[in-house]
């Protein structure tokens, strides 16, 4: 069974509702098929209703079992333009600006899953929004999960006829937010991801903080970062299975770990990789996922208080689908 069809499996036995708030995106429309057809997870569309059942109409996609509301005439409309004035009236918003924020339909899903009575669990966006514009709202509305003290994303990649990793399967962090993280929020970030690998994998944890060098084979303030960064780690969760800084290949090739490496407990057997900045985290991502032909779910974050998974733009309503049963595992907790 592939690592979706087990999360997929997962979420049956305890069915969680998540949000979608880009309901007129026929990768939405045909996810949310995905999802109800195979029955694990419940879903809410926000936006027009008309325009919703039309588009799926028009494309023959069967959206029947969906829970489809529209912010400008839903009947908790003046309760959550309240809502959201008192979460952000100390940052200076106006009750004007709730009123038309609220009408945004990110930021009405985002209210819903931050009500408890919708009964929402979760939420997905991205496919046509930027990051920032599905963080943003998270953050002010949702907040930081207790004890968080960073925000951070990472993608679940699954690597077809693999022997490296978990069986060809990986998290790699932070690929989608954090741009020139510090030794400290690196830190961060490999703790969270260990966590989202137990939550998702299940899975002994084993993370590699990757740099151009292994061991001090070079010395920049850049390598020294990911030092600092790998020191830090195991003074937080010394437990954790950690090491650094390390180059790809001898933190994933057993063979290649023995001679570069030697001393490293990871013994080339990484299944987390920890990068020194996003524009290693990304590029690395879609070198994978492009030309190894790898399944890419995400950027799914960590810190939230509740599950909220951005989507890259570029996805396809089978990434939707599978970032949705991953949202709802994640609710389960």
């Amino acid at each position: 069974m592939s690592f979706i069809e087990k999360i997929k499996q997962r979420a049956k036995e305890d069915l969680k509702t998540i949000v979608l708030p880009e309901a007129e995106d026929l990768r939405i429309l045909r996810a949310t098929e995905i999802a109800l057809n195979e029955k694990y997870a419940n879903i809410i569309l926000v936006g027009n209703e008309n325009s919703i059942l039309e588009k799926a109409k028009t494309n023959n996609i069967n959206i029947q079992g969906a829970k489809i509301v529209d912010p400008a005439n839903s009947a908790e409309h003046d309760r959550y333009v309240n809502l959201l004035y008192e979460l952000r009236k100390a940052k200076g918003m106006t009750i004007e600006q709730a009123q038309k924020l609220v009408l945004d339909p990110v930021y009405y899903g985002m209210l819903m899953v931050k009500d408890e009575e919708t009964k929402a669990d979760g939420l997905v966006s991205g496919a046509i929004h930027s990051t920032s514009d599905t963080l943003r709202p998270a953050l002010q509305i949702l907040k930081t999960a207790p004890g968080t003290k960073l925000v951070s994303a990472f993608f679940v990649m699954v690597v077809p006829n693999c022997e490296y990793g978990e069986n060809g399967t990986f998290i790699f962090a932070d690929s989608g937010l954090n741009q020139n993280p510090t030794a400290d929020e690196l830190s961060e970030i490999a703790i969270a991801s260990s966590k989202s690998f137990t939550q998702l994998i299940g899975d002994e944890p084993k993370v590699a903080m990757l740099s151009y060098s292994t061991y001090g084979s070079a010395n920049s303030e850049l390598t020294q970062k990911v030092v600092e960064a790998t020191k830090l780690v195991k003074e937080k969760e010394p437990t954790l299975l950690c090491d650094g800084e390390l180059q790809l290949d001898a933190a994933i090739i057993p063979e290649i770990a023995e001679s570069k490496a030697p001393a490293s407990p990871l013994k080339g057997q990484a299944n987390i990789l920890v990068f020194p900045d996003l524009n290693a985290g990304n590029i690395g991502y879609k070198l994978v996922q492009r030309l190894a032909k790898a399944e890419s779910y995400g950027p799914l974050c960590q810190g939230i208080s509740k599950p909220v998974n951005d989507l890259s733009r570029g996805c396809s309503s089978e990434d939707v689908a599978g970032v949705i049963a991953i949202t709802a595992v994640q609710a389960q907790k």
